[in-house]
């Protein structure tokens, strides 16, 4: 007894008909009338009887159809999910996101675009930095990450941009700048800047960094903030001035003041990174689709 004995007997049972069933199955009555004679002869009984009509089951025949039809169904589902996980249409992809990359409206866009695509693909987020997250890319621990460029491509992990937007500069609200709405940043040149730690975001840092020596200066480091995000606490809390990514601004935090950086601004990137060795198909259709983004935006 195999598969298609099962099949073919499930779908004359089901018409009650041997022609009908034939045409539901796409073949010729004769082959289909043999398929099941040798289902007969294998199991040593009539599964149907004929009558003018069409066929009715036997009792044989009943009892093949209460046992064969939930292994049939059990079949069907599994053909499916294999189907929809080679495509991409269920699984998991564990997602990362350095920074305040999740601050910047184009991440949270592609996240929900690939949601509302993929609604049966579960993405299991985690928050961590560049560095971390591209180490856990090469062990396979995460799949995908939104990090802060540039990263080393070596090892197999490859960057798509996505965008880059201008840098901020944010202040105490009582500083003597703080109500203009740009300034330079030879402005600031006798502040203590406040920076997340090199080692988290040594692209973003450096760029910072590198700006304000194109200004005339370099900066005095003063309190390091655990992450970008914290930055804005510390400047309100008087600590110092800072630099941070325009979609920063989107915190709100009482005593400080956002403000255009004149003349050449630094440019704080975002990319998704994914390691060259993930073949997974749910990540080709999210990297693909945030090719198709970082086209059109």
């Amino acid at each position: 007894m195999d598969l298609r004995h099962l099949r073919y007997f499930a779908a004359v049972a089901d018409e009650r008909n041997f022609t009908r069933a034939a045409e539901r199955l796409g073949i010729k009555q004769p082959p289909l009338s043999l398929q099941i004679k040798q289902l007969e002869d294998e199991l040593g009984t009539l599964l149907f009887r004929r009558l003018t009509r069409g066929v009715e089951l036997t009792e044989a025949g009943q009892l093949l159809l209460e046992e064969a039809s939930p292994l049939l169904e059990r079949l069907e589902r599994l053909k499916s999910n294999v189907q929809n996980r080679a495509r991409g249409t269920t699984g998991r992809i564990r997602v990362g996101f350095a920074g305040a990359t999740y601050f910047q409206p184009r991440v949270p866009s592609l996240i929900q675009a690939y949601r509302s695509l993929y609604p049966d693909v579960t993405l299991s987020p985690l928050q961590s930095n560049t560095p971390h997250l591209v180490h856990a890319l090469r062990e396979g621990e995460i799949d995908v990450a939104f990090v802060r460029p540039p990263v080393a491509e070596s090892g197999g992990i490859g960057v798509q941009p996505l965008v880059e937007e201008p840098m901020r500069i944010v202040l105490p609200s009582q500083h003597r700048e703080a109500r203009r709405r740009a300034v330079q940043l030879a402005a600031l040149s006798r502040e203590m800047f406040i920076l997340f730690p090199r080692a988290i975001g040594p692209g973003l840092h450096d760029s910072i960094i590198a700006a304000c020596q194109r200004a005339g200066f370099s900066p005095v480091l003063g309190q390091e903030a655990p992450q970008i995000s914290s930055i804005v606490h510390l400047v309100a809390a008087g600590f110092g001035v800072s630099v941070v990514p325009q979609s920063i601004e989107q915190i709100r935090a009482e005593g400080i003041a956002y403000l255009r950086i004149e003349g050449t601004s630094p440019r704080a990137p975002i990319g998704l990174a994914v390691s060259a060795e993930n073949r997974s198909a749910t990540v080709r259709n999210f990297l693909a689709l945030a090719r198709r983004q970082s086209r059109s935006g």
